[in-house]
């Protein structure tokens, strides 16, 4: 196999493991307007949400710890031993959470399971990110890294519209009834069947970067040590477009729902649409990046987010349209491409080899669990208190916060430090 299809036949298989490792991490939050009444009765459906809410972000928690083992696990044993390790550890937990006990059969242990699940994909996640992010960019030809790297984000996006079809496909299939009481377990059984099969996948990638002595050097004192204003860089630029990612794809179901007034099917339906362009639109933005550079990109996400987030989601409030509904939420998902598109490889281009997969997911797990995976829990916090506006103007100001740093950036894309590797 010639050195242009090994490389493609990497990327195909490394973004299809990708896919499914999010696929499982968004099941969760597909689903829980289904499952949350069983793991925490409460009889009140904004309460309920919040406590699965609540166990959304204790994923997060330790996505930081699962970034600092398997990034320093992929910095020492290679690209790929990282890959299968992370999509293991979602497969299990994902299990666990398909056969977890019902709160009326086992009370408290039913939660405790799920929240042990949880703890357990976020730490696949956590290493997932970091791995996959510097496994794309260093496989892919360097004139058109932003492109190759955009598709970390297809296969996420992906991967949450696989669940959202999953949800559509049982919503017209099973009775209410029966998806509260059973048929929420399906999509983390398929998760955990689709996980054996990728493990065995990325089993035969092709190695980016093998472990030598040198690698062996890195670490997160390295890390701390050597490139300090590189990892604080990552959480600068990742905190206001995390939250504005989660707050468009995970919270937007429930937004829909919760504020909106819409029914339950019609939100996945407007989600899943606006969400499928998005995909098709990462791609697009990351050869512009390739072209005109990855810092002038993430400025016009940073502007345009932070001055039309609060006018967007007040008007996705109000409105009782579902055509407008999507134009409204694609607007805001087109904005937000701007980050989600390159944000991996900029990342990537910050760090040198023996510390890349490390210095991409430590830091940005960390905004992460700041940020983007509480972006639910406050919102439905702020709505329960009456002050949901707050954080519409929340979401705006950490956008704005990223975009000083966006200003004041280098251009990654003229001082990488990926190796070139072009034939």
């Amino acid at each position: 196999m010639n050195t242009h299809n090994a490389r493609l036949r990497s990327i195909v298989a490394g973004s299809a493991g990708n896919l499914i490792e999010w696929y499982d991490w968004y099941a969760y939050s597909a689903f829980s307007l289904y499952f949350a009444p069983v793991f925490f009765p409460a009889g009140d459906r904004t309460a309920e949400l919040l406590r699965a809410a609540a166990v959304f972000a204790v994923g997060f928690v330790v996505r930081p710890i699962g970034a600092w083992i398997m990034g320093n696990y992929a910095d020492r044993r290679g690209r790929k031993s990282g890959l299968a390790l992370s999509v293991a550890a979602m497969c299990a937990g994902s299990l666990a959470i398909a056969l977890a006990p019902s709160h009326a059969r086992a009370g408290a242990l039913s939660p405790a399971i799920l929240v042990g699940a949880r703890l357990l994909q976020g730490l696949s996640v956590g290493g997932e990110y970091g791995a996959s992010a510097t496994y794309l960019s260093e496989i892919a030809v360097s004139r058109h890294r932003g492109f190759w790297s955009s598709f970390q984000y297809v296969t996420l996006v992906a991967g949450q519209l696989l669940a959202l079809g999953v949800l559509a496909a049982l919503q017209r299939a099973l009775p209410r009834a029966a998806l509260q009481a059973w048929g929420w377990r399906v999509p983390f059984a398929i998760g955990a069947a689709l996980g054996v099969v990728v493990f065995f996948l990325r089993r035969d990638l092709v190695e980016t970067a093998p472990p030598d002595a040198a690698r062996r050097r890195g670490g997160a004192l390295a890390l701390v040590r050597e490139h300090p204003r590189e990892a604080a860089l990552v959480v600068g630029l990742t905190a206001g477009g995390t939250v504005a990612f989660y707050t468009y794809t995970t919270y937007l179901q429930k937004f829909l729902v919760v504020t909106s007034g819409f029914a339950a099917e019609t939100a996945t339906t407007i989600t899943a649409l606006a969400l499928g362009v998005f995909m098709l639109l990462q791609p697009v933005v990351g050869a512009i990046s390739d072209r005109v550079g990855r810092r002038p990109v993430m400025i016009a996400f940073g502007v345009l987010g932070a001055t039309t987030t609060y006018p967007l989601l007040s008007a996705l409030a109000q409105t009782r349209d579902p055509r407008a509904a999507f134009a409204l939420a694609l607007v805001a998902l087109a904005i937000v491409s701007g980050y989600t598109a390159i944000n991996a490889v900029v990342k990537a281009e910050l760090f040198p080899a023996h510390v890349r997969a490390l210095g991409v997911a430590l830091p940005y797990a960390i905004a992460n669990t700041l940020f983007g995976g509480t972006a639910e829990y406050v919102a439905l916090w702020l709505k329960s208190a009456g002050h949901e506006r707050v954080f519409f103007a929340y979401v705006s100001a950490l956008i704005a916060g990223s975009l000083v740093v966006y200003a004041r950036m280098r251009e990654t894309r003229a001082e990488s430090r990926i190796e070139p590797s072009d034939p």
